[in-house]
């Protein structure tokens, strides 16, 4: 008697509006999801051939003097590009 009442109700509770409309929802938002991820491609997997210069680029830079362009000495004095007056 009881295994009738609890299929009953498991029936009930299957069938109703709400548990149908969560689960097309749910449904519908792994599918979006899904196309997404299939559908984006990270930036390591795609080789261009711009990295190539990029990596060249940087390896120069690295081995450019250690003092940056700060001590170069650009030909401007560090108070005038702050616009301070000595007193």
């Amino acid at each position: 008697m009881q295994t009738l009442a609890l299929v009953d109700l498991i029936k009930y509770v299957v069938t109703s509006w709400q548990v149908i409309a969560i689960t097309v929802g749910i449904l519908i938002y792994l599918n979006i999801v899904f196309y997404v991820s299939r559908k984006h491609r990270s930036p390591s997997s795609i080789v261009k051939m711009g990295d190539k210069k990029q990596k060249k680029k940087k390896e120069k830079a690295e081995s450019a003097p250690p003092g940056g362009p700060e001590e170069t000495g650009g030909g401007k004095d560090t108070n005038e590009e702050l616009g301070l007056e000595e007193a």
